[in-house]
């Protein structure tokens, strides 16, 4: 072989290389969402550097999910695993441990403001109401209560609050970063971008939420997953089941909170997209209330729906509580 051929094959070996490896250097982190409003989140963080699988998809229900042997392969092969905690997968130790994951786990929300589980206080009160003294003394009589199912010491659906979603994004920023250095500025530009757009979206629900009567703001819903949301913009939420879609209300608890919509005077009723409406149905027809529309609690709607993104999710929210209580 001639020397200019030989120096040819030479460059085109070294020039091939910086290729090679700036192909594998741009590999995309692989990232694992718990569920479907997390793996928003990270979307807008992770831009076009991450690939993202969400184990909970759009409309599913976290608290009673069953994992697939798919999900196993993809926790176990990613590079960040992001969660949201507080107990809120059930699943999600099982999961990992059957996975030998050596990704880091996530919590999203560390570090922000978590609120105390009232949830057995809830359901003692509606117990009480419900009963009367004849009941006490017959249960006094038997010498126990019926158990109620236990979520833990704290309310698990932070992202409810919009300033608790911001906390999400800067763990999420913080957990790529840790994972792909070089990505860094983008994920913290990203973050700060996406954080504008959601100190936007509190402005938009705290306005909203001054247009509706103060004394119209006690609505009802399928389960208690919007206790953030009414300790941050003050509208009251009542539901016949606890934290989780999994605690199902007794009669007992029906009853009671039939008699406290009265008392309260709800104004308006809502269905949940992860929960069935039977029951909700039943507690509008037999307090006169109109189902007002559907709220998404616990996951995004599909990608045509009207609550694809977080941010559509708590945009539709709100103006569906407020539509249906203007009109009632």
């Amino acid at each position: 072989m001639s020397r200019t051929l030989k120096l040819a094959a030479l460059v085109g070996v070294i020039t091939s290389l910086p290729i090679t490896l700036s192909v594998a250097a741009a590999e995309n982190l692989k990232v694992v969402a718990s569920f479907s409003i997390i793996a928003d989140f990270a979307r807008n963080v992770g831009g076009d550097r991450v690939d993202i699988i969400a184990l909970v998809g759009p409309n599913g229900d976290a608290h009673v999910y069953e994992p697939k042997p798919a999900d196993a392969a993809a926790v176990g092969s990613a590079d960040v695993v992001l969660v949201n905690g507080l107990q809120f997968e059930g699943f999600l130790q099982r999961l990992v441990e059957a996975s030998a994951t050596k990704a880091p786990i996530v919590e999203l929300t560390k570090g922000g403001e978590v609120l105390r589980n009232t949830e057995e206080e809830h359901h003692h009160d509606h117990d009480n109401a419900a009963k009367g003294e004849e009941g006490h003394a017959a249960e006094a009589e038997e010498g126990h209560e019926e158990p109620h199912h236990h979520h833990g010491e704290s309310d698990p659906h932070a992202w409810q609050s919009v300033h608790n979603a911001e906390v999400y994004v800067k763990n999420i920023a913080n957990a790529f970063c840790a994972a792909d250095a070089a990505g860094c500025d983008t994920y913290r530009a990203n973050a700060e971008s996406y954080g504008e757009q959601i100190e936007a979206l509190e402005e938009e629900i705290k306005a909203a939420v001054a247009e509706i009567p103060e004394g119209k703001r006690t609505i009802i819903t399928s389960h208690d997953a919007f206790g953030y949301f009414e300790h941050e913009y003050g509208i009251k939420f009542l539901a016949p089941e606890g934290l989780s879609t999994e605690s199902e209300a007794s009669a007992a608890d029906v009853a009671a909170l039939i008699k406290q919509i009265r008392q309260d005077k709800a104004s308006a009723i809502f269905v949940e997209n992860v929960t069935n409406p039977r029951l909700i149905e039943q507690i509008a027809s037999e307090t006169g209330l109109k189902v007002g529309g559907e709220l998404y609690s616990d996951a995004l709607s599909g990608e045509n729906g009207p609550a694809a993104t977080y941010i559509e999710m708590m945009r539709h929210n709100i103006t569906t509580i407020k539509g249906a209580i203007l009109a009632s």
